[in-house]
């Protein structure tokens, strides 16, 4: 099992339904991601991927993540990421249709909600910050990839 947690709420998911979780919030995140915390979530989203962290082994405790300087002004936008994921933003791209995600991402957002996030100083973005494949219009921690080739204009063939 992989366990989701924050603000007393949780959300316990095998592997498939945790593949699913990500893959929406990612989708919905890459959308959204504009200042330096925004990409520090989505990185945190994509050290949940099973692909990159191993299957049954990821898990994000809300109340324990570093919410920045001002919580709550991140809190808005992980409430916003997961609000335009609720709307099935890119989920035609999916390839599959994911009839639970729905409810995952209610819960989720129950403990977004309800997460106690408490000030810390801001995360260094050189360490943290997610890099885009623009022709994927996706966000990855490439730190966590080895080899990666990102994708970018003017850069790859």
């Amino acid at each position: 099992m992989n366990s989701f947690r924050g603000g007393g709420h949780e959300l316990d998911l095998r592997n498939g339904a945790t593949e699913v979780l990500v893959e929406v919030l990612m989708l919905a995140v890459t959308a959204l991601a504009r200042e330096d915390w925004h990409h520090v979530f989505a990185a945190e989203l994509a050290r949940q991927d099973q692909n990159l962290m191993g299957r049954g082994v990821v898990g994000l405790d809300l109340d324990e993540l570093d919410w920045g300087a001002d919580p709550e002004r991140n809190r808005a936008f992980a409430l916003a990421v997961v609000d335009l994921a609720l709307t099935r933003h890119r989920w035609d791209e999916l390839g599959y249709d994911p009839p639970y995600a729905e409810g995952y991402l209610r819960t989720f957002r129950l403990m977004v909600e309800h997460a106690r996030p408490a000030p810390a100083p801001p995360a260094d973005p050189a360490e943290a910050m997610a890099a885009s494949c623009v022709r994927h219009r996706v966000l990855t921690p490439p730190a966590l990839v080895p080899g990666l080739r990102l994708l970018r204009p003017g850069l790859n063939p």
